[in-house]
């Protein structure tokens, strides 16, 4: 995870440095354009043990991946202030629609198959990309936070199926209030709900840290 956090940065610093010396300005702006998509920053989970990848199922990924994808599920709407941790962050995750018709950014705490307009894709047996992220997001509180979501859900045994809906279902044409939506929570409408729903998440706080989160938490009060 570290290694790949330094490359994050690195990759960012360089794709900045050749714009520029080329007359153009690159930005990792969550979202910039306001009739345009935005900046994403998705990750693949997965989990290894020597050459073995635990998350690796038959026909789905396995149970323990299923355990480790409810935890990051259920605790979504609290570290959105994480991954999400920018003003701008919600013009990308409730913004309205693009010139293409959808943002391509998730709204709502959902998984499915190889279908892009859940906050979860699983587009095989032996991973789950976590489409939730932006190009705002620390590279290393980002893995970290995912780490420690994930874990919990193993401890807890977390069962993502009541967020689970079938490959064919597109969730931007669902509407708010729908029967479809039971049980499904929404992401945070903007910084200030993000920031307060992470600082009352009693378990998040244990698992990153209470010096760290009091910190995080007062440095988002201060953006908003």
């Amino acid at each position: 995870c570290l290694t790949t956090a330094d490359q994050h940065v690195f990759f960012k610093w360089a794709v900045k440095t050749l714009a520029e010396r080329h007359g153009f300005r690159a930005t990792f702006m969550p979202r910039p354009f306001s009739n345009l998509s935005g900046n994403g920053c998705h990750i693949h989970c997965s989990m290894w043990a020597g050459d073995k990848n635990l998350f690796e199922g038959t026909d789905n990924i396995s149970d323990l991946a299923l355990q480790f994808l409810g935890g990051v599920l259920e605790k979504a709407p609290s570290f959105c202030a994480i991954t999400n941790p920018t003003v701008n962050s919600y013009k990308r995750l409730n913004g309205a629609s693009t010139a293409s018709g959808y943002t391509w950014s998730p709204n709502r705490v959902s998984w499915s198959g190889n279908n892009r307009s859940h906050m979860v894709r699983v587009p095989d047996n032996d991973r789950f990309e976590l489409r939730l992220a932006d190009g705002a997001v620390n590279p290393y509180l980002l893995p970290a936070t995912m780490l420690a979501c994930g874990f919990w859900g193993i401890d807890t045994k977390a069962d993502p199926r009541k967020c689970s809906f079938p490959t064919d279902v597109n969730m931007y044409e669902i509407p708010d209030g729908s029967p479809k939506l039971e049980g499904i929570a929404s992401l945070p409408r903007n910084l200030l709900d993000a920031t307060r729903a992470l600082e009352s998440d009693e378990h998040l706080t244990a698992l990153l840290g209470t010096e760290f989160m009091g910190a995080f938490v007062k440095l988002q009060k201060l953006e908003w």
